[in-house]
């Protein structure tokens, strides 16, 4: 059997310093731990996301002048843009191509309606023969008056001639019988023709005022039917269409040659000299929009203010449309239907606390900002104000020069701190 070597084995003494070694990386190791394990509390304390700086916008708050405003996108439209309708059933004979230029006067189609040049020949003859008729109604009247006035005049001579036959009988002396009977003859003829001259007289002047009244009838007659007959002139008039302004044929309703129905749209005038922009605004600026707005209008190279003159009273496909004019000369260069860009002045604070705008007001809902100190994120509730298209007012929450995190929050999933890595 084999022993073993234990009964040769010699225990020996450590030397102090050896000791004093083994101590000391003990320490260090422990050190070490507490370094790390405070190191992995920081990071714990400062949240469980790091975003690096690069991701994010940061922005400082300042103090000063905010326009409230809202960008919208619109159309050049002619403030005047008539559209011609047919006055009438008829076949259309036009004289004009779209985009031809035209002067005011000019004619631009010509309606064929035979009903209606039937209709002016028969109310031109049908006056014709009223205005024939009272000439021979006051040849007629004519007559009459000089039998009426015979008739008075035959009157008067008789009751001449019976006056003076009862003279007669009343200077040669009234005796005997037959001279009585002969007087009171005389007498009674002499009242029968006053009676009749009386009579002739009245006669006379009703015929007079029954010749008046026929003539008055039938000038008001005359009258009547020369209405009709100008009516009748002013429909076959408007079967030859003119211009009413100097401008452009902006598009054809029909064909030549065509057959429409009254009232039927034919063409459309542009006046290039008076051009406006129609705008289409969102529904949530209605509350904000006024008569007398201020507009700044951008189409390519040309810029323009404006006023807004007219609003719709309907929403439209959540929009609103409205009517911008220049505010002084119109700018050259523009086209009808031409698509621009335009900003609304809604409103301006001289002295607000404001924010360049960002994503932050919609992905933090308005009521929360990431404020950034010391490489720290921290979550801060706000209020916000008065928005524009490049800056939000600050109410309260925060103060002048707090750095906040305006673009690249939605990285933080709404935690209280965030450690921003530089």
């Amino acid at each position: 059997m084999i022993r073993d070597t234990s009964a040769q084995d010699q225990a020996l003494a450590v030397p102090r310093h050896r000791r004093w070694t083994r101590w000391g990386a003990a320490a260090a190791a422990a050190g070490l731990l507490v370094a790390v394990a405070a190191s992995l509390l920081a990071g714990w304390n400062a949240g469980a996301t790091s975003v690096n700086a690069s991701r994010l916008r940061i922005a400082p708050v300042t103090r000063g002048p905010l326009v409230r405003d809202a960008a919208v996108s619109g159309r050049v439209v002619a403030a005047v843009s008539p559209t011609l309708y047919a006055a009438a059933p008829a076949t259309v004979l036009l004289k004009v191509n779209a985009g031809d230029t035209v002067k005011k006067g000019q004619v631009l189609a010509e309606l064929a309606s035979p009903d209606l040049a039937g209709a002016l020949q028969r109310e031109r003859s049908a006056y014709q023969e009223l205005a024939a008729e009272i000439e021979r109604q006051q040849i007629i009247a004519s007559k009459q008056k000089l039998i009426a006035r015979r008739d008075a005049d035959q009157a008067e001579i008789e009751r001449a001639a019976a006056q003076r036959a009862l003279e007669r009988i009343q200077h040669a002396g009234v005796e005997g019988v037959i001279a009585k009977n002969d007087f009171e003859k005389a007498q009674d003829a002499l009242k029968s023709a006053e009676i009749r001259r009386r009579h002739a007289a009245e006669a006379a002047t009703l015929e007079n005022s029954d010749v008046a009244l026929q003539i008055r009838t039938r000038r008001e007659q005359l009258a009547r039917q020369h209405l009709q007959l100008q009516e009748a002139q002013r429909r076959v008039e408007e079967l030859t269409l003119r211009a009413p302004m100097d401008g452009l044929v902006g598009s054809l309703a029909v064909a030549d040659r065509a057959v429409v129905a009254a009232n039927a749209p034919l063409l459309t005038l542009v006046d290039l000299a008076r051009l406006e922009v129609e705008l289409e605004i969102p529904e949530t600026y209605v509350a904000d929009l006024g008569l007398g707005m201020n507009v700044e209008i951008t189409a390519g190279d040309i810029r323009a203010v404006g006023k807004l003159s007219a609003i719709s009273p309907e929403v439209v496909k959540s929009t609103v449309l409205a009517r911008v004019r220049f505010s002084g000369a119109q700018p050259a260069g523009l086209r009808q239907s031409q698509r621009i860009n335009a900003r609304l002045l809604i409103d301006e604070k001289p002295d607000a606390l404001v924010l360049p705008r960002g994503p932050f007001v919609d992905t933090q809902g308005g009521r929360f900002v990431y404020v950034v100190e010391n490489g720290i994120a921290w979550r801060r509730p706000v209020t916000l104000g008065a928005t524009s298209v490049g800056a939000v007012e600050i109410l309260a929450g925060l103060k002048p020069g707090d750095r906040v995190v305006v673009a690249g929050a939605e990285a933080f999933d709404n935690a209280a701190q965030v450690k921003i890595n530089e």
